[in-house]
């Protein structure tokens, strides 16, 4: 059985203004082929019947039937009686795509190579391993000895933190799932930005939330801006704070998930004076807050400074819950399965309580690892500093050089940047860019409904070899994306974004 049904009317939505130059049939099977290579229309999910989306989109059932006929010649859907036609990919799983070579170049990761102290921080910890073999290894909480390194890291950053206000988690995926398996009942509300990390709403709307979103920009649309300094002025920090105010006194909902410095994918820092403004109208609607700070370590422009923590990180009498999620796999390595929850001790014993249904331990190696190299965070950040400030300013300089009219935001941290592209053809390009060795986010993977065709998300993250080759791919892509849809062509889509 498919683990979805999708509505004639849902499926309108996001279809969006498919009609085009080719045939209706063409143009309409094109078109879901982009929805379930993005990862919109997730495999497994059934699609309406072809009489029930003839009526809506006000075709004849022979044009649908006809787009139907070609997806599933595609591969695209399988159509079993009883039981409607079921989106999935052609062709078997793919393993992970290689990053060099000859294979393809993967941009749907903003992510960095191991920092340079990991190996040895690898070798102590396996020689520190044998003094933990006599215990079961099931550790549902997290080593001691970690927790009590990460609230120290929240102690220097100005937040008074114990050890047993820490839960290790198995990445901050985990700890996002958890917490809304934990905070949410099917049907609550739940605030989040737009554009936001895709697997976060994925998690919220699995817990059965109904999303409700505000709209998060990037500081600036000037092209190619970076600023010399961290500041923004007044009410420019990205964040509509009346309408986040208006959203959570209209709707009440149960969590708002923020990611309150360098947004993911737009880069965006909030203000103290909008984190002051959204804590208050949480205060007064009994709203969980959620901050994924898993990118608030990676700055760029601050050059030996600590980013303080977000307001409303330090609770006051009348103050909602809040729980910060952090993760060592941003600042560290992404192979470090290693992530965290900050909260009140109330919170995290019940967070301790139902984390079992999923997971009975983290595992032990990785946590031996991050506990040897947070002690040298300063230095590892540092590096990264480095390394991000080359790849922004890369980005940067060849934006200008072969899309002159993109427009990039203010940058001053984080993994990637918020790319204004200047026409609604983000998917096509992302589906075009394949057939040139690059895989790369669409806009829309990061929002709802099809939103955001204008904008594609650019790591920063990569060296500058790699950076060209992706934008030679984007230059080669865009002669046929900018003109019209991009053709199907038989490659598979990784459907995680990080």
């Amino acid at each position: 059985m498919p683990d979805a049904v999708l509505t004639a009317r849902s499926l309108e939505s996001l279809l969006g203004d498919w009609r085009g130059a080719a045939p209706g049939y063409q143009s309409l099977a094109d078109r879901v082929r982009l929805l379930v290579l993005d990862g919109r229309i997730p495999i497994g999910t059934r699609l309406p019947a072809e009489r029930d989306l003839a009526g809506r989109l006000d075709l004849s059932r022979t044009t649908v039937s006809a787009a139907y006929r070609q997806l599933r010649e595609g591969g695209f859907l399988d159509s079993v009686r009883g039981s409607g036609s079921v989106a999935r990919l052609p062709g078997p799983a793919l393993a992970l795509p290689a990053t060099g070579g000859e294979g393809m170049l993967d941009f749907t990761k903003a992510a960095l190579p191991a920092a340079t102290s990991l190996p040895a921080a690898a070798r102590a910890a396996a020689e520190e391993l044998p003094h933990f073999l006599p215990d079961s290894g099931y550790d549902p909480v997290g080593l001691p000895h970690l927790r009590q390194a990460i609230a120290d890291r929240y102690a220097e950053r100005g937040l008074p933190t114990t050890a047993d206000q820490v839960l290790v988690t198995v990445g901050a995926q985990q700890a996002i799932a958890l917490i809304a398996r934990t905070f949410l009942s099917r049907g609550d509300r739940a605030l989040v930005e737009m554009p936001t990390y895709p697997h976060a709403t994925e998690a919220l709307k699995l817990a059965g939330a109904r999303l409700l979103p505000i709209t998060v920009t990037p500081p600036t649309d000037a092209p190619h801006a970076l600023a010399a300094d961290g500041s923004e002025p007044a009410g420019e920090d990205g964040w509509d704070a009346d309408a986040a105010e208006q959203a959570i006194r209209r709707a009440n909902p149960a969590l708002a998930y923020l990611i309150p410095d360098f947004h993911n994918p737009t880069g965006a820092s909030m203000s103290p004076a909008t984190r002051e403004r959204i804590l208050a109208a949480a205060a007064a609607h009994g709203t969980v807050v959620v901050g994924d700070e898993t990118t608030a370590d990676l700055d760029i422009d601050r050059v030996g400074e600590y980013l303080p923590l977000p307001r409303y990180a330090h609770r006051r009498a009348g103050d909602p819950p809040v729980l910060l999620i952090g993760s060592a796999s941003k600042s560290l390595w992404g192979g470090l399965r290693i992530g965290w929850i900050r909260a009140e001790r109330p919170l995290i014993q019940r967070l301790t309580a139902a984390k079992p249904s999923t997971d009975l331990g983290t595992p032990m190696i990785e946590q031996l690892v991050v506990a040897r190299m947070l002690p040298q965070l300063r230095e590892i950040l540092e590096e990264r500093r480095v390394q991000l400030g080359a790849g922004r300013e890369t980005v940067r300089r060849l934006a200008g050089e072969v899309f002159p009219e993109w427009r990039l935001p203010r940058l001053h941290g984080g993994l990637a940047a918020w790319v204004g592209i200047g026409a609604p053809v983000s998917s096509a390009l992302a589906l075009a860019a394949r057939n040139h060795g690059l895989l790369i986010a669409a806009g829309p993977r990061f929002g709802l409904d099809g939103a955001f065709e204008r904008f594609l998300r650019v790591p920063i993250t990569y060296s500058e070899e790699e950076t060209q080759r992706a934008f030679a791919a984007l230059e080669r892509a865009w002669a046929v994306a900018s003109a019209e849809p991009a053709p199907y062509f038989d490659a598979a889509a990784l459907p995680s974004v990080v």
